[in-house]
């Protein structure tokens, strides 16, 4: 047996506390909500990407982890 359900749906505020890439947030109606995750290599490439270069002198990387990242005060 099918149903077919035709809705109107009015939303005036939305908070949303987090999103992840395996996150749903359903409005309305749904039988089933079947999960799918793609991956595709749409660039055609063969091998690994390099390794990342790192954006801090590797001097100065060591001193910035010992400092908070924002000022502290009393």
């Amino acid at each position: 047996m099918n149903f077919y359900i035709q809705q109107s749906i009015n939303i005036n505020f939305i908070k949303i506390g987090g999103i992840s890439n395996s996150s749903v947030m359903q409005i309305g109606s749904a039988g089933i909500i079947k999960p799918a995750s793609y991956l595709y290599n749409t660039g055609g490439f063969t091998e690994p990407a390099p390794e990342a270069e790192s954006p801090v002198p590797s001097g100065a990387a060591e001193s910035l982890l010992l400092m908070p990242s924002v000022p502290l005060t009393t």
